[in-house]
């Protein structure tokens, strides 16, 4: 695990995005794990930046989302896809069939969760997965508890989880409940993972993660046995 301390959040946004070019330089025809929220929208500016530049290309490039709200339709301007199309993939030459995101409108979220995680591996599996973390430690949408899901799967959102993601919303009422996100397992199998970190809201679970215990109430520390992460952060999540 190699960490890498910014200065700020604009520091760690571009150094992000230097990392995620490289790998689409080196394999432009990879698979790219990709993440929402607040802390990827630098690193999603900068990587239009490079591409609006003729530094990088993404007409061959596959992209998997971690997750999405559930139940949401995909033209919400809280969904994920509507969140992915806004912030890089209506600026870039990405083409439409070379993305995937769970959707939001799952009739069977059991036999559909399961096909996601097919089309990942019949692709050849996620050689650069992006992840946030949630205050609490979670990684996509798996949260704390006794044990973890493997599997793409329906998860019920925590409290906690439900009042961080309120500022998207216009109450707190309108923020779901439920989500569909990748398992632990899925995310673990990716090549190579890049973890991003902004803010003093985050330094206690970059605390847990940089401990020497893996804790299912902290679901990232089991980033701790993949082979190649990198958490990139800023002083702010580092120290506190």
């Amino acid at each position: 695990m190699k960490v890498i301390v910014c200065q700020d959040y604009a520091e760690m946004s571009v150094k992000a995005a230097r990392i995620i070019a490289g790998q689409i330089i080196s394999k432009p025809d990879g698979i790219l794990g990709l993440a929402t929220g607040s802390t990827p929208e630098g690193a999603y500016k900068e990587l239009i930046r490079l591409y609006e530049n003729g530094l990088i290309d993404f007409s061959e490039i596959k992209t998997y989302n971690l997750d999405e709200y559930y139940p949401i339709k995909p033209d919400n301007d809280q969904s994920y896809r509507y969140f992915m199309d806004q912030h890089l993939f209506n600026h870039v030459n990405i083409k439409k069939e070379n993305v995937h995101i769970p959707s939001g409108e799952m009739k069977n979220p059991a036999v559909e969760c399961k096909e996601y995680d097919e089309m990942v591996e019949k692709d050849g599996g996620i050689d650069l997965q992006l992840l946030g973390i949630g205050q609490n430690g979670h990684i996509g949408f798996n949260e704390p508890g006794e044990s973890l899901y493997y599997e793409t799967h329906l998860t019920d959102l925590t409290e906690n989880t439900i009042q961080a993601n309120s500022r998207f919303f216009a109450s707190i009422d309108e923020v779901p409940k439920q989500a569909i996100t990748m398992g632990l397992g899925t995310i673990m199998k990716a090549k190579k993972i890049l973890l991003l970190a902004s803010g003093k809201n985050k330094h206690e679970a970059i605390a847990h993660l940089l401990g020497d215990r893996i804790d299912p109430q902290v679901p990232a520390t089991l980033l701790k046995v993949h082979p190649d992460v990198i958490i990139l952060c800023d002083k702010a999540a580092y120290e506190g």
